[in-house]
């Protein structure tokens, strides 16, 4: 039966918290079994993870629907994706996770402290996955950038009440930079709540790209993307330098 009284202990109060997790995907049917796996818990503690499906040519859907609470089909993009989950969702709290970022193991325990001290959004500290010496620095700078612009990016699991969310209308349909768009109005509101345990995400986008090609690849885009270069535009320069890199 599903529960929605799970509640958290902490020194001064009880909380009561009800979480969505949203988990958008496209073409994941080689890990999609590994990555809901680890949310299995989450689902044990009487919360739900919904997983939304873009379409995927492969099996992916197939794969996910045993492990997840509700699975959902809809047209491609993360952010069309992330609010067909999150427009479905029941929780008060609504986690929107991208399949290969891991949450820590207290992360229950950090989403009742926030929702205790009144927070309406927030994110993680990321770690990356690989060995690679760089990939502490740029998690580091990822991390330190975060906390002084409030600026924040789906690697890093950002986490919202639903109402706050609604009360937005969601994330912009666009094919790139949904995160950092949703975070900037999202600071009108507050500034977010830094979790500092970290998630630890996938780390092969560096690993295909190079790691100095990918830094300046994401700070070029961020760069035009503050200069007013159109979202459509620089997911089209995203898509030929990923395709460059696999080749």
């Amino acid at each position: 039966m599903f529960s929605w009284s799970v509640a958290f202990m902490d020194a001064n109060t009880r909380i009561a918290l009800s979480l969505s997790v949203v988990v958008p995907v496209w073409r994941e049917a080689a890990g999609i079994e590994e990555s809901l796996q680890r949310l299995q818990p989450i689902r044990q503690a009487g919360h739900e993870v919904i997983v939304v499906d873009g379409g995927s040519p492969d099996n992916t859907a197939d794969l996910a629907r045993p492990l997840c609470d509700r699975l959902l089909v809809s047209e491609p993009g993360r952010a069309v994706q992330m609010n067909a989950g999150a427009a479905v969702a029941r929780g008060d709290l609504i986690l929107f996770l991208h399949s290969d970022t891991r949450l820590p193991p207290d992360a229950l325990e950090q989403f009742s402290e926030s929702q205790r001290l009144g927070r309406p959004w927030g994110r993680f500290d990321v770690r990356l996955s690989g060995r690679h010496t760089m990939f502490s620095v740029i998690a580091w700078f990822m991390n330190r950038r975060s906390r002084l612009t409030g600026v924040c990016t789906g690697d890093q699991g950002i986490f919202v009440r639903r109402d706050v969310f609604e009360a937005l209308g969601g994330y912009r349909a666009m094919p790139l930079m949904e995160d950092v768009e949703l975070s900037k109005r999202l600071k009108l509101v507050a500034r977010p709540y830094c979790i500092s345990s970290p998630v630890i995400t996938d780390s092969r986008r560096w690993e295909q790209g190079g790691v100095w090609p990918t830094i300046v690849l994401m700070w070029r885009l961020r760069w035009r993307y503050w200069r007013g270069d159109s979202p459509e535009t620089l997911a089209a320069l995203w898509r030929r330098n990923v395709r460059h890199a696999k080749h």
